[in-house]
């Protein structure tokens, strides 16, 4: 018989993170059954909060063991995996580099946009680190590109085109990829993302005359958030920034967060479906943090699941040219809330009643693309062209 193929590294390192999250999932979906089941048992009134107990007797007996045994199995099953992660390593790293898995990257970036705060406060194996990849050879001109929610950097590819890749090609800059995991808050994602790019820059091989960012959904925010902090701290690459774009950004939040939270706070009317608000719940810190726009640490304090609006105003970066791409769905007075399908026209554009809220955004460096949803805005000719002439310009 022939040898059997060796598994990568990174293969075994993402079992382990399965097998993690599968006994983090076991643990909770057993826990929201015990607590359904000592409610019922109980006989509560029909609403208004109701404390969790465990229960007693065999029937606890019997949810202690199931997690009891989860655990010990996870745990053995975890530190296996790690043995084996750690030899694997040590003998691929002469390897070739493993082939690109497109596929699995958008699974595990999806997860990481759902569940990314518990992976990364877990020290699970799937949870992404803020990472910046060049793309081309290295120029004076530098361009970002950071993805949005549950993405990753492969995905500015649709449909065939690459905004960074045909902007870089029309304009000479060197495209520069973020990936990052989307479920942490959008704050520390913006200070990893100012600390990564101080680094890279001062490594260029070349002297840096300029920079420019594209932020798609999210992604606007996490380059808001990086810019402020990186200027509070000093950094020197905010001095290099020269314009900022945004595509579909929600700087004032989506209204899809917002459902998820009212669902959250529904459940939990009801003693006997409030168990149910874990799964609600699973929301990561990213998300939530797109009900309104959060960028900073001390935004949203408190229960981050009932908060509101008590964001810190921060407007756009002096001396940055900044501009906004909406796209909308709607005709006519739809236009304002249905927006793209997930972020509405206002929020997309920066504008908002309160002027303190208000970016500012001038007409001449917005731009709506009528009839384009959010993901083909990454797509769409009529964006590509006027990305282009605005950097150009």
């Amino acid at each position: 018989m022939g040898k059997l193929p060796r598994p990568p590294a990174r293969a075994v390192g993402e079992l382990r993170g399965g097998v993690k999250l599968v006994v983090d999932g076991v643990h909770g979906v057993t826990g929201i059954v015990e607590a359904m089941h000592s409610r019922i048992a109980r006989v509560p009134p029909p609403l208004g909060p109701r404390a969790d107990a465990p229960t007693r007797g065999v029937t606890g007996l019997v949810y202690r063991s199931i997690h009891g045994t989860t655990g010990l199995v996870g745990k053995g099953l975890d530190l296996a995996l790690a043995g084996v992660q750690a030899l694997l390593k040590a003998a691929t790293q002469d390897l070739a580099e493993e082939e690109a898995m497109p596929r699995r990257d958008a699974v595990v970036s999806a997860l990481n946009g759902v569940i990314g705060d518990h992976l990364e406060r877990t020290g699970n194996p799937l949870a992404l680190k803020m990472e910046l990849h060049p793309r081309a050879a290295a120029t004076p001109r530098a361009l970002l590109l950071i993805h949005g929610l549950c993405m990753n950097d492969r995905q500015w590819m649709r449909s065939g085109h690459d905004h960074g890749q045909a902007l870089a090609q029309a304009l000479g800059y060197t495209p520069v990829y973020a990936r990052y995991n989307t479920g942490r808050h959008i704050s520390a994602n913006g200070l990893d993302l100012a600390i990564e790019l101080e680094r890279l820059l001062r490594a260029w091989p070349v002297p840096i005359e300029s920079l420019a960012i594209v932020g798609h959904s999210m992604g606007g925010l996490v380059a808001r958030s990086a810019v402020h902090q990186a200027t509070e701290a000093g950094m020197a690459w905010p001095d290099r920034l020269g314009h900022l774009f945004f595509l579909g950004s929600p700087h004032h939040g989506a209204p899809l967060e917002r459902g998820g939270n009212w669902l959250h706070r529904g459940l939990g009317i009801s003693p006997y479906v409030a168990p149910f608000t874990r799964l609600s719940g699973l929301r990561s810190a990213g998300i939530t943090d797109l009900r309104h726009g959060n960028l900073l640490e001390g935004d949203g304090t408190g229960d981050r699941f009932t908060q509101r609006d008590t964001r810190k105003p921060v407007p756009l970066p002096a001396g940055v040219a900044c501009y906004a791409v909406a796209g909308t769905l709607g005709e006519g007075a739809s236009d304002e809330w249905l927006g793209d399908g997930l972020v509405p026209l206002a929020s997309a554009l920066g504008r908002h009643a309160r002027p303190t809220r208000d970016l500012r955004i001038a007409p001449s460096r917005a731009f709506v693309a009528r009839g384009v949803n959010h993901l083909d805005l990454l797509s769409n000719p009529l964006v590509y062209e006027r990305l282009r002439r605005w950097l150009a310009a």
